[in-house]
């Protein structure tokens, strides 16, 4: 199948060559029907068929490897590991992908946030409480007058995490952080992106200090919605479940 797969990309002549190898890629990922645990033809007859250095089709498949789309197996091969559909309106392709990709992340936060922030309303202590409401009145502020968050938003959450008890939820959240990697032009790396989200910060940090864990998931819960909802809004109406 891999091997067949091939036939399908052309040589590309553009200044933007990563992006034009990984918009080749999802093109040829289409047409030759290949599914999730396929694998991908090797880089190198990748490289001839579409005319560009190796190099350059390591750099772009790096980039889906950090989008969760691929995977590589040491001496067997990359595979793929999520559904790729080309974009069929104005939206670049490898926009709809990153976003598909972030609500997958948001998917498994989903879950390890509501674990975080039960445990932190139940576990919580008095200065760690006070703590989480202070920082939660100082993010909303840096929100309200437009200054960057997210550094404030990173000591709201990493404050709750602590209060946990248990520090493997943070350290686990952070590398869920760092695992994808948001290109310069993703609308979903721009200042106003997920503001909507901010606002419900305040009920989650009121639930945390008054230790009522229902309430914190609920919280949490309209937290990632708000986001979800403005990511599928932006690749809608092609983005996928």
């Amino acid at each position: 199948m891999s091997r067949a797969a091939i036939r399908y990309l052309e040589p590309i002549d553009t200044p933007s060559r990563g992006v034009a190898v990984l918009d080749a890629l999802a093109e040829m990922i289409e047409r030759a029907g290949l599914q999730v645990g396929d694998r991908l033809p090797p880089e190198v007859s990748i490289a001839a068929a579409l005319g560009v250095g190796r190099s350059t089709i390591r750099e772009a498949l790096n980039r889906w490897e950090g989008l969760g789309i691929i995977r590589r197996r040491r001496g067997d091969g990359t595979y793929l590991t999520a559904k790729v559909q080309t974009s069929q309106g104005p939206l670049p392709t490898m926009i709809q992908l990153e976003g598909e990709a972030i609500l997958r992340l948001l998917d498994m936060r989903r879950v390890i946030e509501s674990g975080t922030v039960r445990r932190a309303a139940l576990n919580a202590t008095l200065s760690q409480r006070q703590q989480i409401s202070q920082l939660c009145d100082a993010l909303l502020q840096i929100v309200d007058t437009g200054q960057p968050y997210r550094a404030a938003d990173m000591a709201f959450h990493n404050a709750i995490c602590d209060a946990t008890g248990n520090p493997m939820f943070g350290q686990v959240l952070a590398k869920m952080d760092d695992a994808l990697e948001r290109s310069a032009e993703s609308p979903f790396s721009r200042p106003g992106f997920g503001l909507a989200s901010f606002p419900p910060h305040r009920d989650l940090a009121q639930a945390i200090v008054v230790g009522d864990p229902d309430a914190a998931e609920a919280a949490i819960n309209t937290i990632l919605d708000s986001v979800e909802s403005e990511i599928r809004q932006i690749i809608a109406p092609t983005q996928t479940a």
